[in-house]
């Protein structure tokens, strides 16, 4: 009997086994072809990481020590085990104590739990995730830091992501040009990062990366805005579709994002005469445009406003080739500032300078800040040094600042009961004249008297012959000399003072020519010019910041002229409006730029 059941059980076996084996050669086989093209047949081999993902964790076999499953989980339990878990879409699980977890993955996870645990994850889109005590994580996915590059570059998966191109989108008459502005800093809304920031063109709104976990992927869903461009690389996209936009009518938009100028377009502009017209029908003119401001930093619109009058330090800043080898934020943000404000295609006409003034705080360590009044001259003193520091190439190199701005003094200095004298040579970007003092009493009407002085007797301080006396650092005589006149001449007047109680003002006019100013009439003691040079001392003024009202109330604004028509403009933030010639002259002027007359 028993010889039997064992010949019947073979039986048994030797059926299933053939069985089993026809199974899987019908399984293997591949199905009979159709009669016709199947459009959906290429969509039923495609499937989702996400699914393969929520699959695997539905199987989720128990493996002690190691284990490598169709999804790629692997799980240890216990004491001292070490799991290693390698795949494209999986997790790798240690739990206990002392467990060693190491998951590498393109959309997974590596989690540790228990004590002394140490997980490392190295991973597109995942996380890094441990619980305990004395745990060491390492690597912590980030979402899709730079889409561009993952387009341009194979995936590390299965898949390799490709960015369809269109030239047509259906979503293109939503964009808003009216509420666009890429004046201010390039953060996320939501998130605060400055990584991978697209401008949503519907409503404005900057949003973080573009992949399905993004907050413009969300916003698309939510709000219904589909048309993004990359801030950074100027490339437009549709959401959630995820194809770029390759359509010639969203140029401007790339124009007022970054805009461009040619050499030929910066050599034209000083002869431009047009006007722009912005979207709200309001008329500008490009380089006169105003600057917001953004809480007490008119000091930074009005210095801003006298630099762009500058010729060669504004064709310098207007081609960022120029500068492109300096790493410094700040000269990146000048530049960018300087082309807004002389771009002629602007959606409006005005310019808030908001990131420049953010690159200011941090290069100046909040000396300058937003809401702190401070000075023009304090500010435009700080501001040409840095820039000279970062744009120079070496230790004793030039820079445009030092070419623009850079004269030459000689100081003699006397000391008091010591008959030698000290004679040195010092360079200057700015010049500061001493004001009179103003009269303490009132004249028969019980109004003060308002002096007013020539700048010419101001500037007898630098013929090398008035004496002026110092008391630091060590009691002296000093007399100056110009013995090199720079090409851009700034006058500082002195008109604030600190006493031990209060900031008080001098209300000095300063008389001052306009045009055709002869500097060698005002001081003789000028270098003679030699044989076949060609110098000219006679100097046109340019740009003149004054001061209205009281020391800690007042205000500033500024005067400048337009070069392609000789035109005078007053200007105060937002505020510019054409002038007279003689309206400058009335002002309390407290910084002049000069400009030298070619020959």
């Amino acid at each position: 009997m028993k010889n039997e059941r064992e010949v019947k059980n073979g039986d048994v076996e030797e059926e299933r086994e053939m069985k089993r084996t026809r199974l899987i050669e019908r399984s293997a086989s591949p199905p009979p072809p159709l009669g016709f093209n199947n459009p959906l047949l290429p969509l039923a081999n495609a499937y989702d990481e996400d699914d393969e993902e929520e699959e695997g964790e539905r199987r989720n076999p128990q493996a002690r020590g190691s284990g490598e499953e169709d999804n790629g989980t692997a799980i240890g339990e216990g004491n001292g085990n070490e799991v290693v878990g390698e795949e494209d879409n999986g997790a790798a699980i240690g739990e206990g104590n002392g467990n060693e977890v190491v998951g590498e993955a393109d959309n997974g996870a590596a989690i540790g739990e228990g004590n002394g645990n140490e997980v490392v994850g190295e991973e597109d889109n995942g996380a890094a995730i441990g619980e305990g005590n004395g745990n060491e994580v390492v690597g912590e996915g980030e979402q899709e830091l730079n889409d561009d590059e993952d387009d341009a570059s194979m995936g590390r998966g299965k898949h390799s992501r490709h960015v369809e191109v269109r030239r047509d989108c259906p979503y293109l008459d939503t964009v808003n040009r009216q509420v666009l502005d890429f004046d201010f800093e390039r953060f996320c809304s939501v998130s605060l990062s400055n990584l991978n920031v697209y401008a949503c063109l519907v409503c404005g709104k900057y949003f973080q990366g573009r992949s399905q976990k993004s907050h413009a992927y969300t916003h698309s869903l939510e709000a219904g805005h589909h048309v993004y461009i990359n801030l950074l690389t100027e490339k437009v996209y549709c959401l959630p579709d995820s194809y770029e936009i390759n359509d010639p009518s969203l140029d401007d938009i790339r124009h007022v994002l970054n805009p461009r100028f040619s050499r030929a377009q910066v050599e034209e502009l000083d002869r431009n005469k047009n006007w722009s017209r912005a979207l709200d029908g309001s008329d500008y003119l490009p380089g006169m445009v105003g600057l917001n401001n953004i809480q007490k930093t008119e000091f930074v619109n009005v210095t801003i406003q006298s630099l762009m009058r500058v010729t060669p330090l504004r064709n310098f800043f207007l081609i960022p080739e120029n500068y492109q080898h300096c790493k410094s934020p700040l000269v990146h943000r000048f530049g960018e500032l300087t082309r807004k404000i002389w771009h002629a295609r602007n959606f409006k006409g005005q310019v808030s300078p908001h990131e420049f003034l953010q690159a200011v705080m941090k290069a100046s360590k909040k000396r300058f800040r937003i809401g702190q009044q401070s000075d023009p001259v304090e500010f435009m003193s700080w501001l040409l040094n840095t820039l000279h520091m970062d744009l120079r190439t070496s230790k004793d190199g030039s820079s445009i600042i030092h070419q623009c701005f850079q004269g030459e003094l000689e100081v003699v200095r006397e000391y008091q009961g010591n008959e030698n004298k000290e004679i040195s040579r010092m360079p200057f970007l700015m010049l500061g004249l001493d004001l009179p003092p103003p009269p303490l009493f009132k004249d028969v009407m019980e109004k003060n008297i308002i002096p007013q002085v020539f700048l010419f007797d101001l500037l007898k301080k630098f013929d090398g012959e008035t004496v002026t006396e110092v008391v630091r650092p060590r009691l002296a005589r000093m007399r100056y000399r110009i013995t090199k006149c720079p090409p851009y001449l700034m006058f500082h007047m002195v008109r604030f003072k600190k006493n031990n109680f209060f900031k008080e003002k001098n209300p000095t006019l300063v008389n001052f020519p306009v045009k055709d100013m002869e500097l060698r009439d005002y001081i003789p003691s000028l270098p003679t010019v030699a044989e076949g040079e060609r110098v000219c001392t006679k100097y046109n003024l340019i740009a003149n910041i004054v001061h209205d009202g009281k020391p800690e109330d007042g205000y500033f604004r500024v005067f400048v002229q337009r070069k392609s028509q000789e035109l005078w403009y007053e200007m105060q933030d937002l505020h510019v409006a054409e002038t007279l010639p003689q309206m400058v002259e009335l002002s309390e002027a407290y910084m002049q730029i000069y400009e030298q007359q070619g020959e």
